[in-house]
């Protein structure tokens, strides 16, 4: 149907006002029902809360109600959470299984109040339930003879460990160990296996079908048969027959006295047990031999005060008297040495600290030390070496009729040190005297020989295996009268020294000569410990040494006496016709000079040459024998130095005239301003004249000879150079004793004299003088002299 127009306007309007209205009505009724439903929600929650915390309190009364009961009981649980790494926790009473005073922590240390290997096994039986989840069940024996019942189990993630003691335990106090006929089989057998006295368990037929350790042991002792399946009954036929008949018509424990052959007697006792009877055997004491054992409580202060390490065990094994040099021998804490402590949680503490020998097979070892307690007389073990280096040594001994043992020990490392110093000093002193050149030979106070040396063998010719008998000196005396003429006689001299005991005697020495043509040197010494030493040295060969340098030296002295003699024949007898010689050669050469000849000029040259020459020599010689005899003296004076090697040049003019028509060239090189020279001029001109002498015999015809003079702080350095052949080895090592040799090219032969002179001159100037090779020819003479000798002291 057709709208009017108005109306369709109007419509359209409406609508879009609408719209926002029902947005804000929908969003405020959502916005309610929502705080609704949270208030719902919350009032929920709160009441929810409540009944939970209710619950909780609820579960923490019965946990608290539960523990109350644990702990009001005699046992200990040990209980592991889930999560790992979260300390256990400990519920029950720790007194029902720790020794009094112990806090309940340590019952995680099964080694504080078990013996070792009963924790060994404990901890090995938790370590399955924790790691493998295997549940057990067990008893175990601590350390105060307590038979403990161990129970593991899981508990959800966890693990729980129960601790109590057994309904039955070993006592020796007991009158009656075994009683109640409803006891778990179990334990009983636990405690019958644990007793220290012998113990069987029958079944409903009377039959044995277990026996302990003793009862096995007793029937070793009695010559019955010995097997754990079937063990032997102890009494004879009729006997057991009235005993079981006697047992079956009684409910209560049977008592009995029996005699057991030479194991003496006992009172067998026989209660009822679940599924048969179980019984012991009570040997009755004698009074007579408890009153001859040792009281150790009565020695206990001289145990105390005693430096030797001593602890003292029962027949249990456990610790009953010890002093504190033990406790101080093994640095244990008298915490946990406590009187009571088995013998075997002392040796595993030990181990565990590093304290004992390592050993491979520490148990094997541990049983076999332990075998100590099965012996009836005093034991030496082998020394025990620690790993911190002592050594120590056990003794065991029975500490009475009861059993037990007595241990000893002793620290050996410093004795064993001593003595191993002591052995090593021995071999050492013994392969000294082994070595020694001279034989030697130590009597003691009886005259016996105590020590001696193969060097004594060989020089008496006496064999090894007598002086090793330690033979007296009458016998030494007679062996050594067989090999050699005076042997006898000679050892009947010596013995009057060697028993000599008189406490003022002194030592001697003298030379005996062996009619074998032997010479020994003797010397007897008197030792700190009243023995005497004799030792004997072989002078035979530097007896004919000392002769001989005896006949040398007389040599020497008269060859001296002949060359002082020559001497003076040569500043007598050649001086005086070289002088005559050198005059008539002076006079020909200056009145007859020009009716000579060309040859005869040259004859008259030479004769003075060689007398110049010659005329050296002399006063070489003569200059050597006085420094020789110790009286030549320098006459320090200042000198000139160009007046010194004027002079020289003039005497190797003289020496050297021209030859095959060649001059010597010399050239000089004196420093400068060069600082006064204070010596003995007639003594350096000798030096210099004989260096240049010796570098013109060595020069090639028309060869340069430099003379180079120069200073460096107070010493004057003359340096002499020539184009000679240069320095040989043969004329390098001679250079401290001849310069000049005809072997070595010159073109003339010297005096042979010229270095000696040189350097005995430079010597007493406190100089010195080295020879250098040049390159490529010539050889370097280098005179090293103090500036001033007078003030370096060195005139004599």
């Amino acid at each position: 149907m057709a709208v009017p127009a108005f109306a369709q306007g109007a419509s359209t309007a409406n609508l879009g006002g609408i719209v926002p209205l029902a947005v804000v009505i929908g969003a405020g009724g959502f916005a309610l029902v929502a705080v609704s439903v949270l208030r719902k929600l919350l009032r929920d929650g709160r009441l929810a809360q409540r009944q939970a915390k209710e619950q909780i309190a609820d579960l923490r009364a019965l946990v608290d109600d539960y523990e109350n009961l644990i702990g009001g009981s005699r046992e200990l649980t040990v209980i592991w959470p889930e999560q790992p790494g979260t300390t256990p926790r400990l519920l029950g009473q720790s007194a029902a299984v720790l020794p009094p005073g112990r806090q309940p922590q340590s019952v995680l240390n099964f080694d504080t109040w078990l013996s070792g290997s009963e924790a060994d096994n404990l901890a090995q039986l938790v370590e399955q339930l924790r790691v493998e989840g295997r549940p057990f069940s067990a008893s175990v024996k601590a350390l105060d003879g307590r038979l403990i019942r161990a129970t593991g189990w899981l508990a959800g993630g966890g693990a729980a460990l129960r601790l109590r003691p057994a309904f039955f335990q070993p006592s020796t106090d007991q009158e009656e160990p075994i009683a109640g006929a409803g006891s778990d089989r179990s334990s009983v057998l636990a405690l019958l296996e644990h007793s220290n006295r012998p113990a069987f368990l029958r079944d409903g037929a009377d039959r044995l079908v277990f026996a302990n350790k003793p009862y096995l042991e007793l029937c070793e002792t009695l010559g019955k048969p010995v097997n754990a399946q079937a063990p032997a009954e102890l009494l004879d036929a009729k006997q057991l027959r009235i005993h079981l008949a006697d047992c079956r018509a009684s409910t209560e424990p049977v008592r009995q006295k029996v005699t057991l052959g030479k194991s003496g007697d006992f009172e067998l006792v026989e209660v009822p047990v679940a599924e048969g009877r179980a019984g012991y055997l009570n040997p009755l004491a004698v009074s007579d031999e408890k009153a001859g054992e040792p009281s150790f409580a009565h020695i206990a202060g001289i145990i105390d005060a005693l430096a030797t390490p001593i602890a003292i065990f029962n027949a249990r094994r456990e610790l009953i008297q010890f002093n504190p040099a033990y406790a101080a021998l093994w640095d244990l804490d008298p915490k946990f040495l406590t009187l009571g402590l088995d013998e075997r949680a002392i040796l595993d503490k030990l181990r565990t600290e590093g304290m004992l020998p390592s050993q491979v097979d520490y148990h094997t070892w541990r049983a076999k030390h332990l075998e100590s307690y099965s012996r009836k007389a005093p034991f030496e073990a082998d020394p025990w070496h620690l790993p911190d280096g002592r050594t120590i040594k056990v003794i065991s001994a029975p500490a009475g009729t009861q059993g037990g043992v007595i241990y000893v020990f002793e620290d050996l490392t410093e004795r064993l040190e001593l003595e191993s110093a002591n052995k090593a000093m021995t071999n050492v002193q013994r392969e000294t005297i082994n070595s020694l050149s001279e034989a030697v030979a130590v009597f003691g106070t009886n005259g016996r020989l105590a020590l001696s040396n193969p060097r004594l063998s060989a020089l008496w010719k006496l064999p090894m295996n007598t002086l090793g008998a330690n033979p007296h000196i009458d016998q030494i005396a007679d062996a050594s009268g067989q090999v050699l003429q005076d042997g006898a006689k000679i050892w009947s001299d010596l013995k009057r020294n060697i028993i000599d005991l008189n406490p003022t005697r002194t030592d001697k020495a003298g030379r005996i000569e062996r009619t074998d043509g032997r010479l020994l040197d003797y010397a007897t010494t008197r030792l700190p410990d009243g023995q005497t030493m004799m030792t004997f040295l072989d002078v035979t060969e530097s007896a004919s040494y000392s002769k001989v340098l005896k006949e040398r030296n007389d040599a020497l002295v008269t060859a001296d006496r002949l060359k002082d003699a020559f001497v003076e024949n040569v500043s007598y007898e050649l001086r005086s016709p070289l002088t005559n010689i050198i005059g008539f050669a002076d006079l020909l050469a200056g009145t007859e000079g020009d009716t000579l000849n060309e040859r005869q000029t040259a004859y008259i040259e030479y004769i003075r040459a060689s007398s110049v020459t010659l005329g050296v020599l002399i006063d070489n010689i003569l200059d050597l024998a006085s420094v020789d005899a110790g009286i030549a003296e320098l006459n320090p004076e200042p000198l000139s130095v160009q007046v010194l090697i004027d002079k020289a040049r003039a005497g190797l003019s003289a020496s050297f005239p021209e030859v095959s028509g060649n001059s010597t060239n010399l050239v000089v090189e004196i420093e400068p301003n060069l600082p006064e020279f204070i010596a003995d001029g007639t003594r350096i001109v000798q030096v210099l004249y004989n260096l240049l002498s010796n570098a013109a015999r060595f020069s090639p015809p028309g060869g340069e000879i430099r003379l180079s003079v120069s200073h460096r702080a107070d010493r004057m350095l003359f340096i002499i150079e020539d184009e000679g052949p240069g320095l040989t080895d043969e004329l390098r090592s001679a250079i401290l004793t001849r310069l000049d040799t005809p072997s070595a090219g010159g073109r003339l032969r010297g005096a042979g004299l010229g270095l000696s002179i040189v350097r005995t001159f430079v010597n007493l100037h406190g100089g010195t003088i080295s020879a250098q090779q040049r390159e490529p020819r010539g050889s370097r003479i280098v005179v090293n002299l103090p500036r001033d000798s007078a003030l370096a002291g060195v005139a004599e």
